[in-house]
C-alpha cells in the first residue's frame, strides 16, 4: 500500500522507497536497509526540489521518482555498489589535489571506445584521475552539432562501438584509478528522437514532451528577449515543422527540439536515463545546456529558478540510487548566476557538484593578450563563495569556441570600455592585432553587436604556431612560457584541472576540418584533431616540441598532487600587486599556506615583497623548480611568464 499524506503535506520519500521495495518483494534484498538510509539522507533534498518547481501539486511526481529510484538500485551491479560504498567513505574524491582530468572525443582520441581501453596507460602516465569523452550516445545522422543532437540516449554511436564497450571501457578506467564522465543533454533532444517522432505522429502525450506553438503570436512573444545562440547558420529560437503542424521551439538548431520540463513526464524520463547511465558505469555527467531548461516569456529563458529545482530533484535521485555519481554543470553565464548551479541559500551544496569556471578561462587569455592580470582579480572578486563540498572545473580549452564574457561593469571599474575590449581580444587571438602573435578564427560574428567568438588550439592561441612559421627558437620559448604559465593558473586555482586532447602535446590548429563535408561549416573543428599518435612517442624527448610540454602539464600534476592546499574545499583568493601585469593568489589551508604568483608579461617584472602576504617573513620554496625565488631590495623579481607556487620551507 502506498503512503498516504494530507492534502498539501508533502510525502516522506523514505517512505515512498519502502513501499516501492514492498511492492517489488525487495524489501529484505542486500543493501535495502542502506538505500532506505540514504533516501532518508537526501530525500527531503529530492521531494523539496520537486515542490520548489511543481508546488503542492507535485506528489504524483515524486511517488514516481521513488518508483525510478528503486528500480534504478535494483539494476545497479555489485562492482558498482560497492564503488558507491567507497565513495560514500570518501565523498570529496573529485575535490583533492590528485584530481586531474582529461577531455576529449573518443574517436579523436583513439578511434573506437575499445580503443581509448587501449590507451590508458597514456591517461595514467599525465596523472588522469577523471576522463571525460565528449558526446557519445547516438545522434541524428548527418548535421548533429558535434553530437549534442541526440536520437537515442541508450545507444552509443555505432562508429564508436555498443553500450556494452562503455561499460567495458568503464571498468577498465576504475581499475586505474579513472573515472568515466559523459554526455547528458537536457534541453534538447534531435527531431528524429522516439519521443518526437511519436509527437509528429500525433501522440499528445509526446506532444506535450515539447513546447509546440499553433501559429507565430507567442514565439514572435518570446523571441523578443531571447539571445541567438547561433545567429549565422540557425538564427531565431523556432521551427515550423510541416508534420506536428506547429511552431517548435528551437533554441540551437531545426533539428533540436527542446523539452518541456514544466511536463513532470520529461523530469521522470531523465530520472530513469541517470539511472541507466550510472548503471553502465558513468561516474560524472556533464549536463549540457542546463541553463535553458525553464522558459519563462519576457526573459531569456536562462538561469531560471526552476532550473536548481530540477537539478536537485535529479541529484537527489542519483545520491539516493547510485551515490557515486555526481553532476557537472555545463552553465557558461555570468559569476553571480553559475555559483547557483553549484547551490546557494537553501540549495548549498545540493545542485551540481562541478561547474565549469568559464570566467577564469577567459580572463587567462585577457591577461595575456593586455600583460594586465587586473581585470582578473576584478572579475574573479566578484564570485560569491562556492559550497565547501563542490568544486571549480577549471581549463584553459575545451572542444567549444571562446565567447568573451567580459563584463563591461568590470572593465569600467579598472578604466576599461567593456564593448572595445571585446573587440580588441577578438582582433588579437585572429591575430590581425598589430604584435599578436596568435592565430585564432572568428565563430559566429554578430555584426548586431559586434561579439565575436575565438576557436583555434590552446597552442596556436599562444603563439607556438607563428613561431614554428617562422622558424623563430626564441619566440617559441615564449609562446611556450606563455602555455605553461596559463596552464599553471589552472591547475593551481584549486578544483578539477582539465587538459584538452593535444594541449600536452602543444598540437596546432588543424585545418584538414575543411576536407570533411559535415566540420567544413563550423571552424571549431580546427581545435578538435584527430591524436597523432605517431607523435605521442615524443613526449619523452625533452629537446622536441611535444616532449616540452608534456613535460611542463606532467610536472605540474606532479607538483599539484603533493599541495594539500589545492584541494577544492579552499577558496582562492586572487589579489592585485604593485605591479599590474602579476597576479598574487592564496590559498589559505591548515597544513600550510600556498601563495602563487603569475607573470603575464613576456618581460621581466618586479613586485613588492608583500604581495607573499602570509609566507612574506619565511623562508619560502617554489614548488615548481625546488629554488627559492629571486628577491632584491624588498622585492621578488620574476622571469618573462613566470609561474610560482609558494610554501614555506619545511
Amino acid at each position: 500500500m502506498s503512503p498516504v499524506t494530507p492534502s498539501g503535506a508533502r510525502a516522506d520519500v523514505a517512505d515512498l522507497v519502502a513501499a516501492a521495495l514492498a511492492a517489488r518483494k525487495a524489501s529484505t534484498y542486500p543493501g535495502a536497509a542502506d538505500l532506505l538510509a540514504r533516501a532518508r539522507r537526501w530525500g527531503p533534498d529530492l521531494s523539496a526540489g520537486v515542490h520548489a518547481v511543481f508546488g503542492p501539486q507535485s506528489e504524483g511526481l515524486v511517488r514516481r521518482l521513488a518508483e525510478v529510484v528503486v528500480d534504478g538500485w535494483l539494476a545497479r551491479p555489485e562492482a558498482l555498489r560497492e564503488r558507491d560504498v567507497d565513495r560514500l567513505l570518501r565523498p570529496d574524491w573529485f575535490q583533492g589535489p590528485d584530481a586531474l582530468g582529461y577531455v576529449c572525443y573518443a574517436d579523436r582520441f583513439a578511434g573506437t571506445l575499445a580503443g581509448v581501453t587501449e590507451h590508458v596507460d597514456y591517461l595514467r602516465e599525465l596523472g588522469t584521475t577523471y576522463l571525460h569523452l565528449m558526446p557519445l550516445l547516438a545522434p541524428r545522422e548527418g548535421a548533429n552539432d558535434g553530437g549534442y543532437a541526440v536520437a537515442d540516449y541508450r545507444s552509443v554511436r555505432s562508429d564508436l562501438g555498443t553500450m556494452d564497450d562503455l561499460e567495458k571501457l568503464a571498468a577498465v578506467l576504475h581499475d586505474n584509478g579513472i573515472a568515466l564522465t559523459i554526455d547528458l543533454v537536457l534541453n534538447h533532444v534531435a527531431a528524429e528522437h522516439e519521443w518526437a517522432a511519436a509527437a509528429r505522429a500525433g501522440d499528445p502525450r509526446y506532444r506535450a514532451y515539447f513546447h509546440v506553438f499553433d501559429d507565430r503570436a507567442e514565439p514572435d512573444r518570446f523571441e523578443r528577449t531571447l539571445p541567438e545562440v547561433f545567429p549565422d547558420f540557425a538564427p531565431g529560437n523556432f521551427t515550423w515543422d510541416d508534420e506536428i503542424d506547429g511552431w517548435v521551439w528551437t533554441t540551437f538548431n531545426s533539428y533540436q527540439w527542446d523539452l518541456n520540463w514544466s511536463n513532470p513526464d520529461v523530469v521522470t524520463e531523465f530520472a530513469d536515463l541517470v539511472l541507466f547511465l550510472a548503471n553502465k558505469g558513468v561516474d560524472c555527467l556533464r549536463l549540457d545546456a542546463i541553463a535553458f531548461l525553464w522558459k519563462r516569456l519576457g526573459t531569456n529563458c536562462q538561469n531560471q529558478p526552476e532550473v536548481h529545482g530540477i537539478t536537485r530533484a535529479l541529484r537527489a535521485v542519483a545520491r539516493i540510487a547510485a551515490p557515486s555519481l555526481v553532476f557537472k554543470a555545463e552553465a557558461i553565464v555570468a559569476p553571480g548566476d553559475l555559483v547557483k548551479y553549484l547551490g546557494v541559500g537553501e540549495y548549498a551544496g545540493s545542485v551540481s557538484d562541478l561547474a565549469y569556471h568559464n570566467s577564469l578561462m577567459v580572463q587567462i587569455w585577457s591577461a595575456l593578450a593586455t600583460n594586465d592580470a587586473r581585470l582578473l582579480v576584478r572579475a574573479l572578486d566578484s564570485f560569491p563563495p562556492k559550497p565547501t563540498t563542490t568544486a571549480w572545473a577549471t581549463y584553459l580549452r575545451c572542444h567549444d569556441d571562446i565567447g568573451w564574457a567580459i563584463d563591461d561593469a568590470d572593465a569600467a571599474a579598472i578604466g576599461w570600455n567593456g564593448y572595445d575590449h571585446r573587440r580588441f581580444l577578438s582582433q588579437w587571438f585572429v591575430g590581425a592585432f598589430p604584435g599578436s602573435p596568435a592565430r585564432g578564427a572568428e565563430f559566429q560574428v554578430n555584426e548586431a553587436t559586434g561579439d565575436s567568438r575565438i576557436s583555434g588550439s590552446a597552442a596556436s592561441l599562444a603563439g607556438v604556431e607563428t613561431a614554428l612559421a617562422s622558424n623563430d627558437a626564441a619566440r617559441l620559448e615564449i609562446a611556450l612560457r606563455r602555455l605553461r604559465c596559463a596552464y599553471a593558473v589552472v591547475y593551481g586555482f584549486g578544483g578539477i584541472p582539465l587538459l584538452y586532447m593535444g594541449d600536452e602535446l602543444a598540437l596546432l590548429n588543424d585545418h584538414s576540418y575543411l576536407d570533411e563535408p559535415a566540420h567544413a561549416e563550423d571552424n571549431r573543428w580546427m581545435h578538435r584533431p584527430k591524436m597523432p599518435w605517431d607523435r605521442v612517442s615524443r613526449r619523452t624527448d625533452p629537446y622536441a616540441l611535444e616532449g616540452r610540454m608534456h613535460g611542463v602539464i606532467k610536472h605540474l600534476g606532479e607538483v599539484r598532487r603533493s599541495l594539500p592546499s589545492l584541494h577544492a574545499a579552499v577558496e582562492s583568493e586572487t589579489a592585485l600587486t604593485s605591479n599590474p601585469s602579476v597576479l598574487a593568489v592564496q590559498r589559505r589551508h591548515a597544513a600550510g599556506d600556498l601563495v602563487q604568483l603569475y607573470n603575464f608579461s613576456g618581460d621581466w617584472q618586479r613586485i613588492d615583497d608583500s604581495a607573499l602576504g602570509s609566507i612574506r617573513h619565511t623562508d619560502v620554496v617554489d614548488h615548481l623548480t625546488g629554488g627559492t625565488p629571486l628577491r632584491e631590495d624588498g622585492q621578488v623579481v620574476l622571469e618573462p611568464y613566470a609561474a610560482l607556487w609558494l610554501t614555506t620551507r619545511t
